[in-house]
């Protein structure tokens, strides 16, 4: 197997990179980029502890984040399964990098920067749904913000409704629990796991 081992080898395969896509990196929030931001309801968060790396999906009513200011992002940290390896790994290593979808557009939007997880009060309340509001808030220092490119997006045909999966195809969140532990009651939580989902879903 041929494998490449080093950068050089790397970039004469690819080449150079283009003009736009250095210039599209900016190092705070543009009007254009918040405008991409607030319209993202879906992100994928990466972050990284001594056990590895983690990406972890979030998503909220309307806007997943809220802008605070032009280089800082606060994303509050809803009901979830406890397990918490993203707020783990940030409070041992700050290096976050985000992906944002936007339903119905190809461009996706990066920021790589550095987070602290807060319980400020006031912060904790200013994010109240259902009059329940997180446990804590994810807030991001952004490093750098750009553009990805849209190639991924189309060629993936993501918000085609024709191509979409049929959810009854594929196997159940219980399907996926007995399979990793033969002994798991996949039949009760299946049953279960709707009405629980809409009852924590703040």
């Amino acid at each position: 197997m041929q494998v490449i081992r080093t950068v050089e080898d790397l970039k004469q395969i690819y080449g150079d990179v283009s003009e736009a896509s250095v210039a599209k990196v900016t190092q705070v929030l543009t009007a254009e980029y918040r405008q991409m931001i607030e319209l993202s309801p879906f992100v994928a968060l990466a972050t990284v502890g001594p056990e590895g790396l983690d990406c972890s999906p979030r998503g909220d009513r309307g806007s997943v984040v809220r802008v605070e200011d032009e280089k800082t992002l606060a994303m509050p940290d809803w009901r979830g399964n406890n397990r918490v390896d993203s707020l783990i790994n940030i409070v041992r290593d700050p290096r976050v990098a985000l992906m944002f979808l936007i339903p119905g557009s190809n461009t996706t939007m990066r920021v790589n920067g550095k987070a602290v997880v807060s319980v400020e009060p006031d912060l904790l309340r200013s994010f109240e749904m259902d009059q329940k509001h997180p446990r804590s808030v994810i807030l991001i220092s952004i490093d750098e913000i750009y553009f990805q490119c849209a190639r991924a997006v189309m060629r993936a045909d993501l918000w085609n409704p024709g191509v979409q999966v049929d959810a009854t195809s594929l196997p159940t969140p219980g399907d996926l629990l007995k399979a990793a532990k033969a002994d798991f009651d996949k039949v009760t939580y299946d049953r279960e796991w709707p009405a629980r989902a809409v009852k924590t879903m703040w």
